[in-house]
């Protein structure tokens, strides 16, 4: 089982990733690298909590796991 620590640092990774993916489709669709920006982070910011919820609730199910 991976420790909160590493839970954190793993979503805050990938979530940056997503970011900078988001903020260029957001840039490519609006011509505006602000609300660009705006719609990436308020993504980002919402995806990071989710899925850091989601991993620490499925530490918690043993089901599928080989022990």
């Amino acid at each position: 089982m991976d420790t909160g620590k590493r839970t954190v640092l793993k979503a805050v990774l990938w979530n940056l990733l997503g970011l900078a993916m988001m903020a260029l489709v957001g840039l490519a669709m609006t011509g505006s690298a602000a609300l660009g920006g705006a719609m990436a982070l308020a993504n980002t910011l919402i995806g990071l909590i989710s899925y850091i919820l989601y991993e620490r609730l499925w530490s918690r199910i043993s089901w599928g796991r080989n022990v």
